[in-house]
């Protein structure tokens, strides 16, 4: 699989203020970091995206990555309904992940996958394709994005190649090594 030529993005719906700044942040990093084209965000300020933009001009881009903050999320999900991809919506009621993902890539090499901040509309779940979870109990969206995204782009993710970054990060046992200046 190349994951280059896969088109995933994440819908976020809702952001609430203050309260959920470091949750959506990290999902925009997680998003970015794992190799998603596109985060669609609704109820945000600029202050979130300028962040992110921030961080791939320091870090690199893989997949172009990007943010678009829109004013609603029905017409995202409808267009890319018409468009022929893919719609998942993390949920702790869905399906469990391990038991689908494979029906769900060998559907579509455009997937948008939901999640949610409060409680997501119920029209949500009648929309999605699929209904999935990491598991059937109470837990992180951060982290129910990061294993689906695993799970799509199987591991595959890990080792991106961010263009055009200004630093990178060396890895190491011991310490925190950082090259500035990479090109």
């Amino acid at each position: 699989m190349d994951i280059y030529k896969m088109n995933i993005a994440v819908l976020r719906i809702g952001h609430r203020l203050v309260r959920d700044d470091r949750t959506t942040t990290h999902v925009a990093l997680v998003s970015r970091s794992f190799g998603c084209n596109i985060l669609y965000m609704t109820d945000v300020n600029d202050d979130i995206k300028s962040t992110i933009d921030d961080v791939n001009n320091r870090w690199g881009h893989a997949s172009n990555f990007k943010i678009e903050i829109v004013k609603g999320w029905r017409n995202v999900i409808l267009n890319w309904k018409k468009n022929g991809g893919v719609i998942i919506h993390l949920t702790m009621y869905g399906l469990n992940v391990d038991d689908i993902i494979g029906k769900i890539k060998d559907n579509s090499n455009d997937i948008l996958i939901i999640v949610g901040a409060e409680k997501v509309p119920k029209e949500i779940y009648t929309l999605s394709d699929y209904n999935i979870a990491v598991g059937n109990q109470p837990h992180s969206e951060i982290s129910s994005l990061a294993i689906v995204l695993d799970r799509i782009f199987e591991g595959k993710q890990l080792k991106l190649n961010f263009e055009s970054a200004k630093m990178k990060i060396i890895p190491s046992l011991r310490e925190k090594l950082v090259e500035k200046n990479y090109f």
